[in-house]
Formats: C-alpha cells, sequence, structure tokens
C-alpha cells in the first residue's frame, strides 16, 4: 500500500533534515559513521564521532508551522530509553568501550538547534 501524502511529506521532512545536520556536524569537525542505524532495537538517525573520539547518538526532530510543542521536547522518556539501548548494541557489536553521548538536533521551519547531552 503506497504512503499518505502527509507521511511522503514527513519522509521528505524527515530526510531534509537529517542532510542538514550531517552538514552541520561535518562543518564542526565530526565525522558521520551512520546514517539510519537500524537495531532490534530501534533505529538512531545519525552516529557521529567528534574530534575528541566520543560517539554522539543524534536524534533528529523536524517540525514546520506553528507546532504546539518543540522538535525537541518530542524526545519522549520512551525515545530515551531507546537510544541508549541502540547506544549500547553498537558499542557491543563494535567491541568497543568509548564515550558516547546523546545529542538532539530541533529543526523547526528550516532552523537548526542543537543539543549536545540532551539526555543520559
Amino acid at each position: 500500500m503506497p504512503d499518505s501524502s502527509q507521511d511522503f511529506r514527513n519522509k521528505v521532512l524527515g530526510r531534509k533534515a537529517e542532510k542538514l545536520t550531517c552538514t552541520f556536524l561535518k562543518r564542526r569537525g565530526y565525522a558521520i559513521v551512520e546514517r539510519n542505524f537500524v537495531t532490534p532495537y530501534g533505529e538512531a538517525d545519525i552516529i557521529a564521532k567528534s574530534g575528541d573520539g566520543t560517539y554522539c547518538f543524534v536524534e533528529v526532530k523536524a517540525r514546520t508551522g506553528n507546532p504546539l510543542i518543540t522538535p525537541a521536547a518530542a524526545v519522549t522518556p520512551q525515545k530515551q530509553a531507546r537510544y541508549r539501548r541502540i547506544a549500547a548494541y553498537f558499542c557491543a557489536m563494535r567491541r568497543e568501550e568509548v564515550p558516547v553521548r546523546f545529542d538532539v538536533a530541533s529543526i523547526l521551519n528550516g532552523e537548526l538547534e542543537y543539543f549536545e547531552d540532551a539526555f543520559v
């Protein structure tokens, strides 16, 4: 069954937001390690490595118009728990014990606001 037009628009918005976030990170010296990293626990939008070797698990949230809540506020405790499991899975797969951080890229009407250490 094909996606509805709203689902399609949401996917396009999400892809644009992820691309914008990757560009933002690269300009700040991060290496993009994975995009849309799928695990049994869910998907991480972006995994980037900072200059100090920290793996940054980035949840990208985008909205248009005048939403009732900011995109960043849409990262629920359940989503945060999922990202912690994804990070543990990623590190176990790589057999590495490295510092990790959880960041959020909040994009509202094309404007990016980036939150390092958004949750633990």
